[in-house]
């Protein structure tokens, strides 16, 4: 099967997010202007550079209360900084509650029940318990094409790791087992990693 984008794909739901997977999952704290917190997951996510750490995520959409995109790029627009906690298996159910479409003023952290801690390096929450946490200053926020479609980049500034995932030096993720996002209504979970050997190492 070959289809245009611009076509259409003429099945029942669209395939390109099945394709591009497993996406990992930035779960983004942010802390408006007044001083409210909000979460919200994001599955365009990803770290882009190494020095200085790098990560970015997208958001694709809008909300009446919030013009042209949602509560957490008009928030980090105000603050200039955010926070990308890793998801978890054991956290799926919050996870998925704190998407929920609400108001701009309600707290995620309190509707869905999650705990949060201060961050250190900048002025917003963090999930407590999440395996690992990077706090992040914007460097950049891009419009992409199409309508609502804003890519934000963020320098690391502060990480937080969790105590039980460090396992001889190492961050392992089967300690904690990262949930990733697939297509459709679909997520998977990492349980076992293999190494390979590049050629030229």
């Amino acid at each position: 099967m070959f289809y245009r984008p611009s076509e259409g794909h003429g099945l029942p739901h669209n395939p390109f997010n099945a394709i591009v997977t497993p996406r990992p999952i930035g779960w983004i704290s942010t802390r408006d202007a007044d001083g409210r917190d909000n979460l919200a997951p994001y599955s365009f996510f990803n770290a882009v550079a190494y020095v200085p750490p790098q990560v970015m995520f997208a958001s694709t959409s809008a909300k009446a209360d919030r013009g042209d995109t949602k509560d957490s790029v008009s928030n980090i627009r105000d603050t200039g900084v955010f926070c990308v906690n890793i998801v978890e298996y054991a956290a799926r159910d919050v996870m998925n509650a704190s998407s929920a479409t609400v108001d701009r003023d309600v707290d995620e952290f309190e509707l869905a029940g999650i705990d949060k801690a201060a961050c250190d390096t900048i002025a917003a929450a963090r999930v407590a318990n999440a395996p690992a946490s990077l706090e992040c200053k914007v460097t950049q926020i891009i419009q992409l094409e199409g309508e609502s479609n804003f890519a934000v980049f963020g320098e690391v500034t502060g990480i937080h790791m969790r105590d039980d995932c460090i396992v001889d030096g190492r961050f392992d993720v089967t300690r904690y087992q990262p949930l990733t996002r697939l297509g459709y209504r679909d997520y998977g979970v990492i349980k076992e990693v293999f190494s390979l050997t590049r050629p030229d190492d």
